[in-house]
């Protein structure tokens, strides 16, 4: 039996996976230097409901309004994820996804890994910044192509709008490159 066809073959659909995955990470870069988190995270705090007030836009978003993420502090260790948008409009058909995270050790809980598509591929989810109170968060990772700007209420104020904006232009994001996510009137 020639083996070579089947190693050639097993080489040809690692460089197919690994075009594939490459690609997932598209747009432009918004932030060429992503600062390491700025502080630690209590995982029990920063649980809970996020409304995303911005974001940078990326193909598994397209067309989502009234963004959320919810995070819950799982018994296993782990920190389980949800979530969900309405698409096409905030009366759009809502839409949702479930994952999990790890802690990545040694970051005070601002680095997670992230998966919701089973054990195979984690992808980073940093939480560059966040309140005192946690009522505010910047996630990012390493690529800076990726940025979401949270907070726990659907239309924070103001003040609180531009502290947000600000804290991620001294981080070294890009702000021209924010989308604006709807949200419900509270």
């Amino acid at each position: 039996m020639n083996r070579r066809p089947i190693v050639l073959t097993a080489i040809v659909g690692a460089a197919l996976a690994l075009t594939a995955c490459a690609s997932l990470q598209r747009g432009p870069v918004g932030n060429a230097a992503v600062p390491p988190p700025a502080r630690p995270v209590e995982l029990n705090r920063y649980a809970g409901l996020w409304y995303e007030i911005g974001r940078y836009e990326n193909g598994f978003q397209r067309d989502c309004e009234g963004t959320t993420a919810t995070y819950t502090v799982r018994n296993d260790g782990l920190v389980g994820v949800l979530n969900a948008c309405r698409q096409g409009g905030l009366s759009g058909e809502l839409k949702s996804i479930e994952g999990r995270a790890r802690v990545v050790e040694g970051s005070g809980n601002a680095r997670l890994k992230v998966s919701f598509f089973g054990p195979f591929y984690f992808g980073d989810y940093w939480i560059l910044d966040h309140a005192d109170d946690y009522a505010w968060s910047i996630v990012g990772e390493g690529s800076g192509r990726y940025l979401w700007l949270l907070s726990r209420t659907p239309q924070p104020t103001a003040a609180v709008r531009a502290q947000i904006m600000n804290r991620a232009r001294e981080l070294g994001y890009d702000l021209s490159l924010v989308r604006p996510t709807l949200q419900p009137s509270s």
